[in-house]
């Protein structure tokens, strides 16, 4: 079968065998391995719109892809239609209003490649490949979110497809409500098509601290580092991971700083006197290389899989389950995955929760455990493994992010990511715009007639 070009698309239609579709179904997570009916690559909004409408002329599931990231894999649906925003990737930005419009397909590296020539960004995540869609409609955390909040906090407006293929607008004035719920919602209401974004001036220098420890050693090191993370300046974003090496487990402390160099650097002295590290790195990174740090070299070509809490403690028994991944103690586990921290606060909890959908605005660190792996044989082992990991942090667990809920979580999922007065607010929201949930191959909010 060969790749047609629908006379009322301006993108393309692809189906099993085209030249493409291969490509287009295949994302972050390699254990998603679905084959939908079709796929439209989307080149316009009225593209969008018409996938909308075919879907529901032949009852078939929607699902959106633009970065592919969502571990479960809910942008490939299977037997239905997929909607590829990726085409419709334009970053337009005006440097004297200091906004930016994103179409909804536009990784996170084509916003900041197209705001760093005037010293201009705003929040987005850690990884560019990442779809600023998926990351900003589930709030969307960044190095820049303690100084001026979340990605969904700096946007001014949304376009959006609803469920009945008509083109809306959202903002603080114009569907006010539906504004409140695509910040965190996720994609329960309709198809982002474009993002008004508040850009900042950040200039293009960072610094970036890290201080290896021996985990045996590091409980009274993360003790220290939690402390001064609450006192931090909300330039710095304090991190911290435990991960194997040839010599043992190690635990990493430091933080990201977005600025000056120089005075991030006045953080040094302390993060020093925490204790004797067996390595430490200073760098420099550009923004744009900041932003880069984090990508995957592997591409789409492992398997994943994770477990995030959000973290409103962080006692020393909390430290020393970190330490331990779900172990019985340092040296005894197998396949056991990397975690991490990322200290939240700031600007972050300046937002009333009332705000938006955005729930947890209290959260002191966000926790992750993450796997990786290439063989088929150890996806049992693997995902075990990183649930005993985030089983241990539960007692401390105060919330979770939606965007890191896996298929497996859930509505109970749902239920930890919301509060229940906001949830059934969300749900409310969900029967006006998608009353037959249409949109629910995401992290769902069930329309409040079905519940």
């Amino acid at each position: 079968m060969t790749t047609t070009t629908a006379p009322h698309l301006d993108g393309r239609l692809l189906t099993p065998g085209d030249a493409g579709y291969d490509t287009a179904r295949s994302i972050w997570n390699a254990m998603i391995d679905r084959r939908p009916r079709m796929i439209v690559s989307a080149a316009s909004v009225a593209d969008v719109v018409a996938a909308v409408r075919l879907a529901r002329e032949l009852d078939l599931e929607i699902g959106v892809r633009c970065g592919g990231h969502n571990v479960a894999g809910f942008a490939v649906p299977e037997d239905g239609l997929m909607i590829d925003l990726t085409p419709l990737n334009g970053v337009r930005v005006d440097p004297v209003r200091r906004r930016a419009w994103v179409q909804g397909g536009a990784l996170l590296g084509a916003l900041d490649r197209a705001t760093q020539p005037y010293g201009l960004a705003t929040t987005a995540g850690n990884v560019s490949h990442t779809g600023v869609g998926g990351l900003t409609l589930g709030g969307g955390m960044g190095w820049l979110a303690r100084r001026y909040g979340l990605a969904c906090d700096n946007v001014v407006s949304y376009t959006m497809v609803t469920a009945e293929g008509e083109v809306v607008t959202a903002s603080r004035t114009e569907n006010p409500d539906l504004y409140w719920g695509l910040r965190g919602g996720g994609g329960n209401f309709g198809i982002v098509t474009e993002f008004e974004f508040q850009l900042h001036r950040t200039g293009t220098r960072t610094l970036v601290a890290q201080f290896d420890f021996r985990a045996e050693d590091a409980v009274p090191v993360l003790e220290g580092w939690r402390d001064l993370s609450a006192v931090a300046p909300r330039q710095a974003t304090f991190t911290a991971d435990v991960g194997d090496t040839t010599g043992g487990p190690i635990a990493t402390v430091g933080f990201v700083w977005v600025g000056d160099p120089v005075r991030g650097r006045r953080l040094l002295p302390a993060m020093r006197a925490l204790g004797r590290p067996v390595a430490e790195r200073v760098t420099t990174p550009s923004y744009l290389e900041l932003q880069r740090r984090d990508d995957s070299s592997g591409g789409h070509t492992y398997r994943r899989y994770s477990s995030a809490h959000y973290l409103n403690r962080f006692p020393t028994s909390a430290i020393e389950a970190f330490l331990l991944r779900g172990a019985t103690d340092l040296s005894s586990g197998t396949h056991l995955p990397g975690v991490g921290l990322q200290a939240h606060g700031g600007a972050i909890a300046d937002v009333a929760e009332s705000d938006a959908a955005f729930s947890h605005r209290g959260t002191m660190f966000e926790f992750g455990a993450g796997s990786r792996w290439t063989d088929a044989a150890e996806d049992a082992a693997r995902m075990a493994a990183a649930r005993a990991a985030g089983a241990a942090l539960d007692p401390y667990a105060g919330g979770v992010y939606v965007n890191s809920l896996t298929a497996d979580d859930g509505q109970r999922g749902i239920r930890r990511a919301y509060p229940a007065a906001k949830l059934a607010r969300l749900s409310a929201l969900k029967t006006t715009w998608d009353r037959q949930n249409i949109f629910h191959l995401n992290q769902n909010i069930k329309p409040a007639t079905s519940l």
